[in-house]
């Protein structure tokens, strides 16, 4: 008795396992580049987070006499921004920091708390990261140094 059919069986088969392993394949990778852009926001906040803290060093008699106390509250995220800003160099650091916070990350913001008695500096970055897995709409980032 001859058998016919079996062999486009077994390439059926072939297909249907090759086609739920690309797949797979796709789902991995979107999780992949999902994960990695959280990763990238995520240096991206200690870098800004390092870059006031250096100009506040740079800047350590007017730090610590608060002159970087107006950022110290974290509000509704500021916009990307082309326009310099003006002011003391303390405003303009702030203001310099804000809006790469507000172009580098989604929904950025930063806040600093300054402590003279012991020279404590508290930065924080916030942005979204919902995007990612697992990750917070606000997530945020603390650095605490000293002066």
């Amino acid at each position: 008795m001859k058998q016919s059919g079996f062999t486009l069986l077994e390439v059926m088969v072939a297909m249907l396992v090759l086609s739920i392993g690309l797949l797979g394949l796709a789902g991995l990778m979107a999780s992949s580049m999902r994960n990695n852009q959280s990763a990238y926001h995520s240096t991206q906040a200690t870098w800004l987070a390092y870059d006031i803290l250096d100009r506040m060093r740079a800047n350590g008699a007017v730090a610590l006499a608060g002159g970087y106390g107006a950022a110290n509250a974290l509000g509704a995220p500021a916009s990307c921004s082309t326009t310099a800003p003006s002011g003391s160099i303390a405003a303009q650091d702030i203001g310099g920091w804000k809006n790469m916070i507000a172009c580098a990350l989604p929904e950025g913001d930063g806040a600093i708390t300054v402590t003279p008695a012991n020279r404590r500096v508290s930065i924080i970055v916030q942005w979204n990261d919902s995007r990612g897995t697992g990750g917070l709409a606000n997530q945020q980032l603390t650095v605490e140094s000293q002066l």
